[in-house]
């Protein structure tokens, strides 16, 4: 079958779009097959060994923990580097839908992320590029997912846990700054309007959202939508280096 290659290695029938970023810009693709610091453990009896055991000398932690990918602990509200892996991103992110659901298609955090980020990379690079990727994240730790903005503003504490995961987890596992910078949040605002017109029923609020990014929207399914997200990252971080 005919195709091109994008690229992270994926073959899509048809012209390459414009947003799409060539393979020469991180070089031969094969290097970054898990190319990171967070590769599952070894199983025992079905379990990964060692990710939820406890440091006895870690101070106590502060309120209850949730469950991450695959079975580790997370403190939403004692948010620490060190208890988390891309790779529980990834996954929390590819399993959580945008829009309360209320797509046509289910359409993944972890996709919008990873368009996001392949539009920033070739206007303001690897690093800025990597905060898009990566500043959804604390949907994945939180326990609240993707939350609407209406309700975020009308709930404080969602915001306020989001950001503070970001800012004493997320920021300081990555080598990024405790800040997100403002293009990437220009262009979540701005990737709406691409993805209400491609997969959510017509209302008058979406005509707010005018400014489109001009990416398109694939609907990757959760388990792609995680390859994506985690081949995505590879190469950002390649791409930094």
């Amino acid at each position: 079958m005919n195709g091109y290659v994008h690229m992270y290695g994926a073959r899509q029938v048809g012209p390459a779009p414009a947003d799409e970023i060539a393979t020469a810009t991180f070089g031969p693709l094969g290097k970054y097959v898990a190319a990171n610091d967070n590769r599952p453990l070894p199983r025992d009896n079905g379990h990964y060994i060692g990710l939820t055991r406890n440091d006895p000398t870690e101070p106590p932690r502060v309120g209850d923990f949730i469950q991450i990918w695959p079975d580790r602990k997370f403190y939403p509200f004692d948010p620490r580097p060190e208890d988390l892996t891309i790779e529980a991103i990834a996954h929390g992110l590819a399993n959580i839908c945008r829009y309360s659901g209320a797509v046509e298609e289910n359409y993944s955090v972890a996709e919008h992320s990873v368009l996001i980020a392949r539009w920033l990379v070739i206007r303001y690079g690897a690093e800025v590029a990597l905060a898009g990727l990566l500043h959804d994240a604390p949907e994945a730790l939180s326990g609240f997912g993707d939350v609407g903005r209406p309700v975020k503003g009308s709930a404080p504490i969602i915001g306020q846990t989001e950001d503070s995961i970001y800012r004493l987890a997320v920021a300081p596992k990555f080598g990024l700054p405790a800040t997100i910078p403002d293009v990437v949040h220009e262009a979540d605002t701005r990737i709406t309007a691409d993805e209400v017109a491609a997969n959510l029923a017509p209302m008058e609020w979406h005509a707010k959202y005018n400014k489109p990014l001009g990416v398109r929207i694939r609907l990757w399914s959760p388990h792609k939508a995680k390859q994506e997200f985690l081949a995505t990252f590879d190469a950002l971080m390649a791409g930094r280096a």
